[in-house]
């Protein structure tokens, strides 16, 4: 349920409502300050809440209506409408990821290999405009014979490549264990598609303060996704960015998986939270990345993920979708396009062209 105020409403009066409301009801208040609304949300059992009781309690309540929706705090109508943003502090300065902000490239290898090949790819990405660093430390493979990734000194490798750079550290958390020593490194905390409906990892990471990257899990309705984000949101951390990787379909002869960008309108519509989207995940292809990023881009996407690796033929996983440093640099002069005719590109790149 949510209790919509007024505009101009006294902090006070804020105050008066969430006290009155929940002394009253027995819910939980919270309260979500928008472009336009100041909105308070009622979370706990308020079905047969009349909300004629709520609009009597004050003058400033402008409107009460009831949500629908099982995922009540990931809801586009839990903001009164309006997007959220994800506001997440760097070396660099604050990045911003949401509809109204310029697209926020992520970039980097499946694997963290080695301190050498990290801190490369770190340099490169940045001079081609990407604001985060990703790479896996700790790594979930079909098979157990397969790399799993180096683990916490990895992690020791991407703060080295975080302080020669400035860019934020996206890293994936696979074990409750593992997560205070990935918090230490990481700005942004990612729960991949494996572990999407893991409940138990998903309250933990929503317990902690770090903002959350949560991947679409392989086979994952959208309202299952938003489901999962809700799991974060419940547990007390508001800043949830979703990623679509790629889901699994009947066809899978050509490509990795199926990227859905029919889910980027379809997510605008039903919750405020970030979209982003990886298309190396997707397609498992490189050649098929450029293609599907801009194609991301068309469809409102505030960010994309592209793996890259200084010489893919060579990477510990995932190579054949990985882009050379040189690859990237090409790719975001072509989405750069694509970014300025959305309104939703920081500035023209500054790639040097390379003879």
């Amino acid at each position: 349920m949510l209790v919509v105020l007024k505009s101009g409403i006294p902090a006070i009066e804020i105050d008066h409502i969430t006290q009155e409301v929940r002394s009253s009801l027995n819910v939980t208040v919270e309260k979500s300050v928008g472009q336009h609304k100041i909105v308070l949300g009622l979370i706990g059992d308020t079905a047969t809440i009349d909300p004629f009781h709520i609009q009597k309690i004050s003058p400033w309540i402008e409107q009460v209506l009831h949500i629908e929706k099982a995922f009540k705090r990931a809801s586009r109508e839990f903001r009164y409408g309006e997007a959220s943003e994800v506001i997440v502090p760097t070396p660099n300065g604050d990045v911003y990821f949401g509809e109204n902000y310029p697209i926020i490239l992520v970039a980097g290898p499946c694997s963290v290999e080695n301190e050498a090949m990290i801190v490369e790819t770190a340099r490169r990405v940045k001079v081609a405009g990407a604001k985060f660093l990703r790479g896996g430390a700790f790594k979930p493979r079909t098979s157990p014979y397969a790399f799993q990734g180096h683990g916490e000194s990895a992690l020791e490798l991407l703060a080295t490549a975080r302080k020669a750079t400035g860019l934020g550290i996206i890293t994936e958390v696979m074990d409750t264990a593992d997560l205070p020593a990935i918090a230490k490194v990481a700005d942004v905390i990612q729960v991949g598609a494996r572990n999407m409906q893991n409940f138990s990892l998903l309250k933990k990471v929503g317990a902690q303060h770090k903002p959350v990257l949560l991947k679409r899990g392989l086979s994952a309705t959208i309202e299952e996704w938003l489901m999962s984000a809700e799991y974060i949101l419940a547990a007390g951390n508001p800043n949830v960015i979703l990623c679509e990787r790629g889901i699994r379909t009947c066809d899978s002869k050509y490509t990795r998986n199926v990227l859905d960008l029919s889910a980027i309108p379809v997510l605008r519509q039903l919750t405020h939270l970030p979209i982003m989207i990886d298309p190396s995940h997707a397609t498992g292809k490189s050649e098929y990345v450029a293609p599907m990023a801009k194609a991301a881009i068309a469809a409102g996407a505030d960010s994309l993920m592209i793996e890259v690796h200084p010489n893919p033929a060579k990477a510990l996983s995932d190579g054949p979708q990985s882009l050379t440093p040189d690859s990237f640099d090409d790719l975001v002069r072509e989405i750069s396009a694509f970014g300025k005719v959305a309104g939703r590109w920081e500035q023209p790149t500054q790639i040097p062209v390379i003879a």
